[in-house]
Formats: structure tokens, sequence, C-alpha cells
């Protein structure tokens, strides 16, 4: 049996490759039971399987989305498509991924697969002029090939989607797949989240998506990088079966803070991570438990609830406080209410202009609101109030960069000459607006340079009080050589976690300025022989503070 199964194989893609295939998609080609989609030339085709092809050892990988390695026809009698009759099967290719799940459907055990380079779905055809036939024959395509072909006008192809800048995020779409939800508006709920990926713009840099479906076991349906284009994403939801099971959303939630948002499965550094769940009525198990390990995560988690409980069922929700303990922060901004599941179109916009608002994702641990920034600024006569308004100059623009707030990132400043003077702490300005009026109106001091004794004194005085689990950061300013050791002093900073960057001007001595900066020097250290040059460092040392808090997390 196993020979004939490979003489039917063979005969299948000599078929493939005798016929005018993809020519008329409403014209099937005849394949073999064992014909794969990696042997179809085209991307998208109409195949004529024939019948009792599950009497056949069929090789299958994936579930829904299938690794092209696989038959066709297996694939289409495990999605259900087909039977033991045979019959037309309509096949997207689609791109590689990692991660085919495996599953037993109609009689078909699927297989897992770590990765392929291509993927491929299986959908029921519209309409078919010819009879289902189980002959692996080409005559059919050839007859249909006799009829007239209506003329073909020219259709301008519509413009590829440009992705969405604006809106770099990695976002797991959390889909209600519980008995509550029924199959018709799951159904509705898929052809919403498929909209909102459209409006989303999906795509590199933009926002990437995956999915996961909610029910009694949360199920990963694709990776954030498995489709990358909001076409693809949209077919591939298409694509996803509804499960039914109990609202576990809690579990959900968890399976995606510690299975999901893996660099293993595309997860990019330093972009906000952001879970939307999609509750119809109501979860039948605690979130908080799931809310908290998101928060801690740094994962950003929004609520969007439709057909709320009514009065008369609220004695079946076990905690009607469940959205407020489930987001991010109870502050309204990451709730979302729909009444029904019908006529959501109006909702798809505003929804998309939440998910994007990246300066209110305040569960995000990022470079730019999950650090503390201590500014050590030299105040020595040397420097002139002039060239001081143009160091000033500088820091607020680095501060600027970053989303200063009571939970989010802070600074403080330390003046020096021999002595030290605080200016303010991490605690004394927690808005932005408040903490950069307070850097820019810093007045100068006069006096002679003491840089390490300065660096003990911000050791102790501004980093060692508790201030949260922010990375520290200590960004030293000087125009001149120091009386004292630096390097000491700098390496007991680093040893206490903080990062150091050296920023010399005019006399400052480079053996100085790499001794006080951390590891690799030639990023840590800036030097310029003007005041007039300290602008050009502001994107830099931004920069690199990105990248010393990305590799540190």
């Amino acid at each position: 049996m196993s020979m004939w199964f490979a003489v039917l194989h063979v005969l299948g893609i000599l078929s493939l490759s005798c016929c005018t295939f993809g020519s008329e998609l409403n014209v099937p080609t005849p394949i073999s039971c064992g014909t794969r989609a990696v042997d179809l030339p085209d991307a998208r085709q109409l195949v004529l399987c024939p019948a009792n092809c599950t009497l056949w050892t069929l090789s299958v990988f994936g579930s829904g989305v299938y690794a092209s390695i696989s038959s066709i026809c297996g694939a289409a009698i495990h999605r259900g498509i087909i039977n033991l009759s045979g019959g037309p099967v309509e096949v997207h290719g689609l791109q590689g991924r990692t991660n085919y799940l495996s599953s037993y459907a109609h009689g078909v055990q699927s297989q897992s697969l770590s990765q392929w380079s291509s993927s491929f779905t299986v959908a029921r055809t519209i309409s078919l002029p010819l009879e289902v036939s189980s002959q692996t024959s080409s005559s059919a395509t050839v007859a249909g090939n006799k009829s007239k072909k209506p003329i073909k006008k020219p259709v301008k192809k519509a413009p590829p989607a440009i992705p969405n800048r604006d809106c770099p995020v990695d976002m797991a779409l959390l889909l209600d797949g519980s008995y509550n939800i029924g199959q018709r508006r799951f159904n509705l709920q898929k052809n919403f989240v498929s909209k909102l990926a459209v409006m989303l713009k999906v795509g590199t840099p933009g926002p990437h998506v995956g999915v996961v479906q909610t029910s009694e076991s949360p199920r990963t349906e694709f990776y954030l990088t498995n489709y990358t284009t909001a076409k693809d994403v949209t077919f591939a939801i298409k694509e996803i079966p509804y499960i039914g099971g109990n609202t576990n959303t809690g579990k959900a939630i968890l399976h995606t803070v510690r299975n999901f948002f893996n660099p293993d499965f595309g997860v990019r550094r330093g972009y906000p991570r952001v879970i939307v769940v999609f509750v119809d009525g109501w979860p039948t198990d605690n979130v908080e438990e799931a809310a908290v390990l998101a928060r801690e995560s740094g994962i950003n988690v929004f609520f969007v609830s439709v057909a709320k409980p009514s009065p008369e069922e609220f004695n079946l929700v076990s905690d009607q406080d469940f959205m407020r303990k489930a987001v991010c922060k109870d502050n309204e901004f990451f709730t979302f209410t729909m009444p029904s599941w019908f006529s959501t179109n109006k909702f798809v916009k505003p929804l998309a202009h939440k998910l994007c608002s990246i300066d209110q994702m305040l569960c995000s641990k990022t470079c730019y609101n999950s650090v503390n920034l201590g500014f050590l600024i030299d105040g020595s006569s040397s420097v002139g109030d002039g060239n001081f308004r143009l160091v000033l100059d500088l820091l607020v623009s680095i501060a600027r960069s970053f989303d200063i707030s009571d939970i989010g990132s802070r600074i403080g400043a330390i003046q020096f000459t021999y002595d030290q003077r605080m200016e303010f702490n991490f605690n004394d300005h927690l808005t932005k607006d408040n903490a950069l009026r307070a850097l820019q109106n810093i007045p100068y001091m006069s006096g002679g340079t003491a840089t390490g004794d300065a660096i003990n004194f911000a050791v102790r005085s501004l980093f060692k009080p508790r201030t949260g689990s922010n990375r520290k950061f200590l960004i030293i300013i000087t125009d001149g050589q120091s009386y004292d050791d630096v390097r000491v002093p700098a390496m007991a900073a680093q040893r206490e976690g903080i990062t150091v960057y050296a920023v010399g001007v005019a006399w400052a001595p480079m053996e100085d300025l790499k001794a006080m900066a951390s590891e690799p020097k030639e990023s840590h250290v800036f030097f310029t022989r003007e005041f007039t040059g300290l602008a050009q460092f502001q994107q830099p040392i931004v920069r690199g503070i990105c990248r010393d808090f990305t590799e540190f997390n």
C-alpha cells in the first residue's frame, strides 16, 4: 500500500504541473491524497481531493494553520472541510511560523512541529461548477478550459497597508472562546478583532499581534511574528476554531504572561507589551493573581467587556470587581465596554486609539518610564553662568525624553564644587513639568572641583534611599580636572548598580572621564571642546540609556 500511495502522490504532482492551475480559481485541479501544499505552484489554489483519503496514513502538521509539508487532503479532513467522499478544497498559502500545534479532529491526528518556512490553511469553496470525483484525472480541467472565458477588466490593486510606526507595541488579543459566547457571537468577535487589526495597521515596525483563545484551558492560536501584516492576521483570525468551555480569564492571562511574551516567540525588547482581554459576560475564575503578575512583568492589561451581566445575573458573578482588578491601572483608560457584538464598527477606531496611546501605558517597564536619572553637575568657577545654562539645557533635553511621574521615571540633581548641594531628589518632583522646571531653574554655585566627593555624596544621598525598582543612572558633567580621586568612588557607584555616563567639556581630562564611566567606555564617555557642543549628546545618551536598560532586562 505504501508503494501505491507514493505512486498516487507522484501522479498528484504531475497533474499539477500539466494543468493551467491558477488561471481559473473556480476550476479545481485534481490531486492525490498525499499531495502537499509545498507541491502547489501558486499561493492560492483550488484543488480536488479524491475519495477515501481517510484510508491512508496522512502526514499533517498543525491545527487550523498547517505546515506546507502537510497533506492538503489530510488537513482538509482534519479541519472538517471534506469527508470520506473527498471534494473541492481552497488552499491559501501563508508565511512560515513557529510552534505548529497538534490536535485530533475528524479522525485525523495532526502532529506538532517547532518551525517551518511556509504554511497554509484550507477552506470550503463557495461554488463549484464540477461534480466531486474520486478520479485523479485532468479531463475535468480540460473540459472546463473549453468554456468561454469572461473578459476580465483590469483591477487596480490597493497599495499594501503601511505599518503604524506610532504604535510600536507587542499585543496579545485574548478572544473569549467559552460557552458564554457561543459559536455565533464567537464569529462576530472574530470579525471585530479582524477589523481592529486592520485599524491598528499591523506590521513591522508598528504593532505585532498574536492571539490566545480563552476557554477551559487557554490555547495560543498564533504568536507575534507568525503573521506580520494586517491581511495575514485577519486571515489567520478567520481560521480560528471555536473551543467552548468555562471562561477562565485569569488562567488565560497567566498563560499569556508566562508563555506568550517570550523572546523566542518574537517579543521585541523595549516595546510596550499589551494584553487585550475580550470577555462576553464575566470570568468564571479569579483574575486578581494573574493581573498582579502582569503588572509586575510590565504588561498593560486592557479589558473589553461585552454584554455586561444584568442585575439578575449579578449573583452568578463571583467577583463583581473583576474588571477593576484585572486591568493595568484602575483609571478608566484600561477598560472598554460594548453593549453587544452587533453593530460594533463604531467601536473599532476608539479602541485602536487607546491601544496605541503608548504614553498612557503605565504598566510598561521600558527605558522611558522605569529609570531613575541622577544628574551630577559641575558648578565650579571655570564653568561660568552662561555655560552653566548650556549644561542645564542638555540635561533638560535628556530628561524631557523620559516619562517622569510617581509611577514612572524620576530625576534628581546635585550640583558640586568643593561642596555638594542637593538641588532636588527623586521624590521631590513627581510630574514631568515640575521636574523640568526645577532642573532649568537651578542657580549656579561657583567654586572648586571635587568630583570624587560628589560621586560619593550622590550614592549616599541620592541613590541609597529606597527609590523603587527603577534602573539607576548617573550622568556626570564636568569641565575640568578633579582635585580628588574619581576612580574609587565611581567603582563603588557601579557596584551599587548605578550605570555612569561621563560628559566632559573643555579641560576635562579624558583619563578621568574613562575612569568614571561604565563599560564599555566608548559608549559611556562623551567629550566636546566647547559648551555649545553639548546639545549633540542628547540623542546618543538617551539611546545609550535605553540600550543599557534593555540589556539589563
